[in-house]
Order: C-alpha cells, then structure tokens, then sequence
C-alpha cells in the first residue's frame, strides 16, 4: 500500500457504473420513440431536460462541453450512491466467499474517488479561467481583488484560500454524506437483532434515496456555479 495504491474495488465500481451508465443512455438515444416512449425513456428525458435547464440558468459563458460534464457528472455520482441501498454485506459477504476478503462496493464513501472527480473539476476551472481570461487576468483577479493593487498580498492570500477550498469542498461534502449514511446501515446491522432490522433500515434507505440525489445534484450545480465563474470576465 502507500501513496500510490490503487484501490482495486472502487476502481471496478466506478468504472463498471460508469459503462452501465453510458450503455443505458446509447441504448435509449438509438432506439427512442416520439409515438411511444417507455417508462425508462421517459425518466431519461426528464434528467437531461432538468441538467439542461440548470445549464441553461447557471452557466453564463458559451461551452458545448458543460451540458454533457454536468450529464455525466449527476448521472454517475447518482448510480454510485445508490449502491449505497443494496445490503451492506450482501456484496461484501459473497466476494469473501470467493475468496475476495474485502470489497467496498460504494465508490463515493472512498474520500480517493471524490477527490478524483473534484480535482478534474479544479483543473477544468483553471483550463478555461486561463483560456478565457489569459493567464495575466487569470493572476490578476488571484492578486488584485478583492482589494485593490494596494493590498496585494491580502488579495492572494484570501483568493488561494477560495480557489483551493473549492476542490476540497466539492470532495468532502460527497463522500463525508455518503460514509455517514453508509456508517448508519452498518451500525443497524451490527446492533440490532436480524429479524428487526427492517423497522430502522427500511425508513433509513427510503430517506436515503433523497440523500444520494441530492448529493449527486449539488456537485454537478457547484461545478456548473464554478466553471460559470471561470468564463466570467469583469
């Protein structure tokens, strides 16, 4: 182990839910119909057209690329959460029997895939506020706001604290709800007796649900906010 390990589990998750997801969406884009849609349809539809309106409202630059990110980006996190729902030994229990002595089948409870994510969301902001604003209004708006040429280092000082506390906001609000919502079922498992366990994991996974949308919704609308930020020049 050490720095550089892979986390073999999260990356079969994440990479396996991320092909379901690309899959799912190619099936129903070459086979979708005006006449008779189906329920699956339906539900796709009303994601892209929510993710497309909060585009349209949030974004304030022109990008081809922030639809499809922010698509992908609530979509993926939506189905990694949910796996946070399947019993929390059942997939555990049967890998071990495989011989397989750990698995963790919830990729976002892994701080190391939440930070994936919101570092390739920081190194888009800086992409484009470069692309957009040059490098010099770039360096400009980190050592001229918000107070002026006078306070310059104030100015840095505040505007590095901001820039850097962005990816780690984004990474740690995901995975610190998700950890505390999965640490919930494990705790219900390990306290309670078998035949009871439905009367707090039943309510608490029905609650959940919310939880994992809404988790999944936030990242997407903050890197939406953030990239908006990086095209903005004043």
């Amino acid at each position: 182990m050490g720095f550089m390990a892979i986390h073999v589990d999260t990356m079969f998750w994440s990479v396996s839910l991320g092909i379901l997801f690309l899959w799912l969406f190619r099936k129903i884009a070459v086979s979708i119909s005006v006449e008779n849609p189906g329920h699956l349809q339906s539900c796709i539809e009303a994601i892209v057209e929510m993710v497309d309106k909060s585009v349209k409202e949030t974004f304030h630059g022109k990008n081809p690329l922030i639809a499809p990110l922010a698509l992908t980006l609530f979509v993926w996190i939506f189905l990694m959460n949910f796996m946070d729902l399947i019993p929390v030994d059942f997939i555990p229990h049967s890998t071990y029997l495989m011989g397989i002595p750990y698995m963790k089948v919830v990729p976002t409870t892994d701080v190391n895939a939440t930070f994936g994510m919101a570092f390739a969301v920081f190194f888009l902001m800086i992409y484009y506020a470069i692309k957009v604003k040059g490098l010099g209004g770039f360096l400009g708006e980190l050592a001229f706001q918000p107070f002026g040429k006078a306070l310059l280092p104030v100015n840095l000082v505040l505007e590095l604290v901001s820039l850097f506390a962005k990816p780690l906001s984004l990474s740690l609000r995901l995975f610190g709800n998700l950890f505390a919502g999965e640490l919930i079922f494990i705790l219900i498992a390990a306290l309670i007796p078998f035949w009871a366990q439905w009367t707090l994991s039943v309510p608490w996974a029905i609650f959940h649900v919310l939880v994992i949308t809404l988790q999944a919704y936030i990242f997407m609308m903050l890197t939406i906010v953030y990239l908006s930020m990086s095209h903005e020049t004043h």
